[in-house]
């Protein structure tokens, strides 16, 4: 009895201790999320400077921690950058007239009066779908505006968190595999379901992280690159946009598209318009279609609806960093739920087939 009020309370510090650290480190959340992301994505390369190089460890992790920095790290950081000083601008021009976003939606309405009579079709105001568009469009200029006045005021914030970032991932590229081996240890789950929870999770962080963001990044920037050879306006801004709308399957890069070309055909740029309608379907549509299944693999692909609602689940918990935890969270979900099925499914099974035998003898 007073072994068993022993291992009790215990587990009962255990948890009570787990909880303390897990809201010490939640300030630190997306450092240490982006940082495990990183040691799983280059993990491949860790393995083949190993093969390379030998079993240096410390040299390895660096040399991978160095290809990281300089082909993932510096350009999203001159990228975000100069979206930031586009989104300012872009506020900047709305408030001061030179951008009128509600003269744009009337000047489609005046040159394709059919969509006025299609929205009627089902009970949708023009004027109200107008004016919501309208406060739609400034409601993101003002966020990316905010934003930007909220990394300029936060500097050593952000800089921190990059710092944390990057130290954190040195050691788990490092000691990635005995952390891993140790956690196998330490939970009891039992060591066949870990290994496959942990593949599972490792699979699913590179899909999310390497693929859609790789697509999304390819997306964006074949979208910024017609935008700048038709000659639009804040073809940087779009670009991203279109890169960040990539990520969610039942929107994507139409949304940005699809509207610009309506209202290049309806200001009379027919050609433009034409262009970037081809462009869109053909170059940006199967830059999707081509390289989704090649990068994220069709073994881990969730269904498009599930995968939306994930993202829009996790932007609402985690932030900027719910487009990859949404999905992560999703797939760790089937998951376990199909561990779950498979193993009690086969007891049943089992169960049936030793019962079989007993209930033919009886009759």
């Amino acid at each position: 009895m007073y072994a068993k009020l022993e291992t009790r309370t215990f587990l009962a510090m255990l948890v009570g201790v787990s909880i303390a650290f897990a809201l010490l480190m939640k300030p630190f959340f997306g450092p240490i999320f982006w940082a495990i992301a990183i040691a799983l994505i280059f993990y491949p390369v860790q393995q083949w400077l190993t093969r390379t190089l030998g079993p240096r460890r410390n040299l390895n992790a660096i040399i991978t921690l160095l290809i990281c920095v300089i082909i993932v790290v510096i350009p999203v950081l001159g990228l975000g950058a100069a979206l930031i000083t586009e989104g300012v601008g872009l506020y900047q021009k709305i408030q001061s007239g030179d951008i009128r976003p509600g003269e744009y939606i009337d000047q489609i309405n005046q040159s394709f009066p059919a969509i006025q009579a299609f929205l009627g079709q089902f009970d949708v105001n023009f004027s109200e779908f107008r004016d919501r568009a309208v406060n739609a469009f400034l409601g993101g200029s003002q966020f990316l505006a905010k934003q930007a006045l909220g990394i300029g005021q936060n500097t050593f914030q952000f800089f921190l968190g990059l710092a944390l970032m990057v130290y954190l991932a040195f050691f788990l590229i490092r000691d990635g595999q005995q952390l891993v081996e140790l956690l196998i240890k330490a939970l009891p789950l039992g060591d066949e379901r870990e290994r496959l929870l942990f593949a599972k999770f490792a699979e699913v962080t590179r899909a999310t992280v390497k693929g859609n963001l790789l697509i999304a990044i390819i997306q964006g920037a074949l979208g910024g690159l017609i935008f700048w050879i038709l000659g639009v306006k804040g073809a940087l801004l779009w670009g991203v946009v279109m890169a960040i709308f990539s990520l969610l399957p039942a929107v994507g890069a139409s949304i940005v598209w699809v509207p610009l070309a309506v209202y290049l055909a309806a200001v009379g740029d027919v050609v433009p318009a034409v262009i970037l309608s081809v462009y869109g379907m053909v170059i940006i549509g199967l830059a999707d279609n081509v390289l989704r299944p090649i990068l994220v693999g069709r073994d881990t692909k969730m269904p498009d609806y599930l995968v939306l609602l994930s993202t829009f689940g996790g932007l609402v918990m985690f932030g900027i960093n719910g487009f990859v935890m949404g999905p992560l969270v999703a797939a760790l979900f089937m998951a376990f739920w199909g561990i779950f099925i498979r193993e009690f499914s086969e007891e049943a099974q089992s169960d049936a087939t030793e019962t079989a035998p007993d209930s033919e003898q009886r009759d």
